[in-house]
């Protein structure tokens, strides 16, 4: 994944100089010459390493290391400095930057500077490799420190999002990092099991409650005390079911099904559902008073093609993964198939992602993966429309009209959908490209 620095310094030669050095040395440099600049790059992209001069024509970048470090959490900050102004770079360290440079600086001193800030920051990330949270954007960066955050507390977590986004993993990782981790993590999905089984799950039943119970069985609520319940999709839950859990929640106890006997449980409640609550409350599907318990805090995981960053990286972890697991030789992925996975719109998100990792592992013979190889995989022809189906057609116009939809959806592909480059490649106006896009129905992520 190649490495990008934001540089931002207001001097042009300064600029002009370090940027051409960082680029020799392999990295992707973008540059800003004001703070106004500095946020609008920071707005835009992500950087892995930020070159932060204090003196700006419209502020001290000292003020702003907050900002950097809220909205590049896990980058790393380097300070660049004049002479006499130590103690503000004393004073940066102090705010969170790595490490800071003196002018006149260097040029070794520069590049071992980034080089080791990157090193450590990239070390930092993986300090713990039971950490299963993968991802490099800044969503992901930010919902990891908000764990961290949260984890310390005892609310209730709300985790909504796409299926496939991890919402499972997220809660582990909310159980490991807090004070309940040596308890139990005891999970239940509410939609893998039928309505009449629910109950029984939640809160355990007596010897004799029904026919089939030929002994007592503890439930999830007993089994997780001292520890986390995680109650995924938790909009299925029944009326009656949600009501019984209404009133654990409030009083933290409970009976077996065909007992009389209270049990009290200490557990912290997170829940996961991929349905929107409040509209399933507004539809009377789910009890207002349930939601406002569940949900002390809600943590919104975004899907995977609104974080295309994390595409490619997790493809490549996920690759090396299986191909270690199933004993074959590396293999690596050809720039055409590297666009397709990202533009693809992956609508079972990371686990459509992993699971097509996993049969390329598996199945694909030699070492470079190209373009055609994962169309076949993702399950569509290698065209999304066969040019030799066009031979079939009855009339001229409609197989004009049919190759001119395949011809614009292969040079969107070819082009990363950059809608002004596919136009000029092909030679239209962009406004008529417009018009052939909503004519055909063409998807644009």
């Amino acid at each position: 994944m190649e490495t990008h620095i934001l540089l931002v310094e207001d001097e042009k030669s300064i600029r002009d100089t370090l940027r051409s050095l960082l680029q020799e040395e392999g990295y992707r440099v973008s540059t800003a010459d004001s703070i106004k600049a500095m946020k609008q790059m920071v707005e835009r992209d992500h950087f892995h390493c930020v070159l932060l001069d204090l003196w700006l024509p419209d502020g001290n970048g000292l003020e702003y290391i907050p900002y950097l470090r809220e909205n590049l959490p896990g980058s790393a900050i380097v300070v660049i400095t004049g002479h006499g102004r130590t103690e503000q770079a004393v004073r940066a360290i102090k705010e969170g930057a790595y490490d800071f440079i003196e002018k006149p600086f260097s040029i070794d001193r520069l590049l071992t500077t980034v080089e080791k800030s990157l090193k450590d920051t990239i070390r930092s990330k993986k300090t713990s490799q039971e950490d299963p949270i993968l991802g490099i954007s800044k969503q992901i960066s930010q919902l990891k420190e908000l764990l961290q955050k949260v984890a310390k507390t005892q609310v209730s977590v709300l985790f909504t999002g796409e299926s496939g986004t991890g919402k499972e993993l997220f809660a582990r990782r909310l159980h490991e990092l807090s004070d309940r981790s040596h308890g139990p993590f005891v999970d239940i999905n509410c939609a893998g099991l039928p309505e009449e089984l629910v109950e029984a799950e939640l809160f355990g039943y007596e010897k004799g409650a029904f026919p089939s119970a030929t002994q007592r069985k503890l439930g999830k609520l007993e089994l997780a005390h001292g520890g986390t319940l995680f109650l995924d999709e938790v909009s299925e839950l029944s009326p009656k079911a949600q009501a019984k859990l209404l009133r654990v929640i409030e009083t933290r106890e409970f009976t077996r099904l065909g007992g009389v006997q209270n049990i009290r449980s200490d557990f912290r409640l997170v829940c996961a559902s991929n349905k929107d609550l409040k509209a399933e409350v507004e539809k009377g599907r789910f009890r207002e008073d349930l939601y406002h318990r569940i949900s002390a805090l809600v943590i919104h995981i975004p899907p995977l093609r609104e974080r295309r960053e994390d595409i490619l990286y997790l493809a490549e972890h996920f690759l090396d993964l299986f191909l270690k697991k199933h004993g074959k030789p590396p293999k690596y992925m050809t720039e055409e198939a590297k666009k397709l996975l990202l533009t693809y719109q992956w609508k079972g998100n990371v686990r459509e992602l992993k699971n097509l990792m996993e049969r390329l592992a598996m199945l694909h013979e030699g070492v470079q993966i190209g373009e055609k190889d994962l169309r076949h995989l993702l399950g569509f022809s290698h065209e999304p429309t066969d040019v030799l189906s066009l031979l079939e057609e009855k009339s001229l116009k409609q197989a004009k009209q049919n190759f001119e939809k395949l011809f614009i959806e292969r040079k969107l592909r070819e082009n990363g959908y950059d809608l002004k480059r596919t136009a000029e490649v092909i030679g239209i106006d962009l406004s008529n490209l417009y018009r052939k896009i909503r004519h055909y129905e063409i998807e644009v992520p």
